[in-house]
């Protein structure tokens, strides 16, 4: 996420949101922010919000997406957020929406569904 320039905006027990600018770097041929970003953004948004409820010291992968792409990412920057659907011991269901920000209003443009599955941290 660093990468691209994504921040933390909200955390809370099974709910996240991230931000990330939308800039040349992270835009496709048509200026529009690549799927690549709007991807990586609902995928770590989700994650976040499962990790959440997990045990400490779990670290959380997906397992499996899907996104459904909506509309052009147009805007200054992308809202992810990211919620868990169902919390078990070692899967998580979770949802994100994904938000073109442009001149203040939020514009829907992505909805993912993801399962999320609790693993040991790397030795």
């Amino acid at each position: 996420m660093t990468t691209f320039g994504a921040t933390v905006v909200r955390v809370e027990l099974g709910l996240v949101e991230l931000a990330a600018p939308l800039t040349p770097a992270s835009s496709q041929q048509h200026g529009a922010g690549h799927a690549g970003l709007t991807f990586a953004l609902a995928d770590s948004a989700a994650g976040y919000a499962s990790l959440t409820l997990m045990p400490a010291g779990r670290e959380v992968m997906t397992a499996e997406a899907k996104i459904n792409l909506l509309a052009p990412a147009l805007g200054e920057s992308l809202l992810a957020r990211g919620k868990v659907v169902k919390a078990g011991r070692r899967l998580t269901v979770a949802q994100a929406e994904v938000f073109a920000l442009r001149d203040g209003q939020e514009t829907l443009i992505a909805l993912m569904q993801a399962t999320m599955i609790a693993v040991d941290p790397p030795a």
